[in-house]
């Protein structure tokens, strides 16, 4: 086995003390440092494959400079671009991500979360699952630093970043009644998490607020692990019958997608015979024949802010922010006005 490279290696092949090299790795003490040592050192280190000592340095600094991300699903474009927005914010700190997919189910965030602990992270970034919150309480009562991404839990004072989704889908569904639709219809989901249930929230006042009288069969809410047929059924049941809807939202990229592959089957016009709004955008979005309409999250804010307050919150601050970020609602084809 070859022998790891030390620090005191570098020091001798380089002609300095172990503590110069050792500030050099570090980043310590950079001022006070003539430039052209502190380029030697880097160079000799690399050249001789030194690899910093982790364990050593946790013990020493308290730190493992890793943070846990837990999301729902990587695969979600949602997800997945939170996670690149995180890691490279981290990266700037010096900070490693390390992460995984909940699934939507409590239990398997739970073991995620412990695996993670487990690893000696120094914080977490969470998309919470439904029903977790005697878990987050818990962490709570640990001490261990965390943020909430994209949902929260109003009766839990903690830290989070999330979208403002009652005046994202308000806004949305205003330009919508603004552009001449009237019998519109929203393919959400049936669950107790706050920020899905503000979506619907922001859906029915727009109604109430511009006096158009809801019928509940123009309100589809399937459950989290919907399928693409249970996707396909709600939006038949929409566009068929006597009165379909004239529009739909929907709630979730992922809702988005089968919607429209329904729409397709059932060779209907967008927005001749039924408007089409999304909250998120996704790259198959483009291979629609109309260009979509669809909520923009401010995901690089959103990315960024959650990371810095974790890293604040590693740092023992113990102040509680919360954020609710405004989304932008990006105007294409699919929601043309009627009267054009």
């Amino acid at each position: 086995m070859t022998k790891k490279t030390s620090l005191k290696d570098i020091a001798q092949t380089v002609g300095v003390s172990t503590a110069l090299v050792s500030y050099v790795l570090n980043n310590q003490k950079e001022n006070r440092i003539n430039k052209l040592v502190a380029k030697k050192i880097r160079e000799v280190a690399n050249e001789l494959n030194y690899r910093p000592n982790q364990i050593a340095r946790s013990l020493k600094t308290n730190k493992t400079y890793t943070i846990g991300l837990v999301v729902a699903d990587i695969s979600n474009p949602f997800s997945s671009s939170l996670a690149r927005i995180i890691e490279d914010e981290a990266d700037k700190h010096n900070y490693t991500v390390l992460f995984g997919s909940s699934d939507e189910k409590p239990g398997k965030a739970q073991k995620l979360i412990s695996t993670l602990l487990n690893r000696q992270v120094d914080g977490l970034l969470i998309f919470p699952s439904e029903g977790s919150e005697v878990q987050l309480a818990e962490l709570q009562k640990q001490g261990i630093p965390f943020v909430l991404i994209d949902r929260y839990f109003p009766e839990l004072k903690t830290n989070y970043v999330a979208l403002d989704n009652f005046g994202a889908i308000h806004k949305a569904m205003q330009h919508l009644i603004d552009s001449g639709y009237q019998r519109i219809g929203m393919v959400t989901f049936d669950t107790s998490l706050f920020n899905l249930n503000e979506r619907k929230r922001g859906y029915l006042e727009a109604l109430k607020g511009n006096k158009i009288p809801f019928r509940k069969t123009w309100l589809k809410e399937l459950k989290l692990d919907v399928s693409s047929n249970e996707i396909t059924k709600a939006v038949d049941e929409l566009l068929t019958g006597t009165k379909p809807v004239d529009a739909i939202l929907f709630a979730s990229n992922r809702l988005a997608l089968y919607g429209l592959q329904q729409i397709n089957r059932l060779h209907l016009r967008v927005p001749e015979q039924v408007a089409v709004v999304s909250i998120d955008q996704a790259e198959s979005y483009n291979l629609f024949h109309t260009p979509i309409t669809y909520i923009k999250q401010p995901l690089l804010e959103m990315g960024q802010l959650a990371t810095k307050i974790l890293l604040e919150s590693i740092k023992k601050n113990n102040t509680t922010t919360q954020a609710n970020l405004e989304g932008e609602l990006i105007i294409k084809e699919s929601t043309r006005p009627i009267d054009d």
